[in-house]
């Protein structure tokens, strides 16, 4: 089961993907992580992304799908993964694509988290009180200008990805304002589908 989570910061995508890794066992990939372990494993596309990153240039599309092409070969993500946060535009989209042809591979689904941009920002202003309240560190994601910012960029950049995905048959969209627990429902009820087919 191959599948990517769409969806702006906050939509709840990190909550569920945990879910999804507990009940299918296949990992959450993300980009971040396989890009500081593609790093300190010293690969090919590790050490062309440190050269980068040491240049202070920014990663390029190239090297991140190299770094998910190298992911996906190892042995927990053959019977499939999550992809969360990649990819952030159309072209790393089209790139990816392309990547996976290569390997005879498809995806199986996308599955947009539909949320209301307001109530998301009071959602994080009000994780923010009660992480201040408990004298605990709030995150600076979480401070409402910060949010806002990300926000922003995600509708710019990646929120053309439901139209791509839509082109290609392969976009699901639930509804992410619902409780927690019937989000899951929701997301199990596509996933199931993809379960069934893998496991034949």
């Amino acid at each position: 089961m191959r599948i990517i989570l769409l969806g702006p910061p906050g939509a709840g995508k990190g909550t569920q993907s945990e879910r999804i890794v507990a009940r299918y066992g296949i990992p959450q990939l993300s980009t971040g992580d396989m890009l500081r372990s593609a790093v300190s494993a010293g690969t090919p596309v590790g050490l062309e992304a440190k050269a980068v990153m040491e240049s202070g240039g920014l990663v390029s599309d190239a090297i991140v799908v190299g770094i998910v092409a190298d992911r996906i070969e190892e042995a927990d993500a053959k019977a499939g993964f999550i992809l969360d946060g990649f990819p952030r535009t159309v072209e790393q989209a089209k790139a990816l694509d392309a990547m996976l042809a290569q390997k005879g591979i498809a995806l199986d689904a996308v599955v947009e988290f539909v949320v209301d941009e307001n109530a998301l920002v009071g959602r994080i202003a009000k994780r923010a009180e009660e992480t201040a309240a408990r004298g605990q560190p709030v995150r600076k994601d979480d401070t409402p200008e910060v949010f806002k910012t990300r926000l922003e960029a995600y509708r710019k950049q990646t929120a053309p990805l439901s139209d791509y995905y839509a082109g290609t048959g392969l976009l699901q969209k639930i509804d992410g304002m619902k409780p927690v627990e019937s989000v899951t429902g929701d997301l199990t009820d596509i996933l199931e589908r993809y379960a069934a087919t893998s496991a034949s």
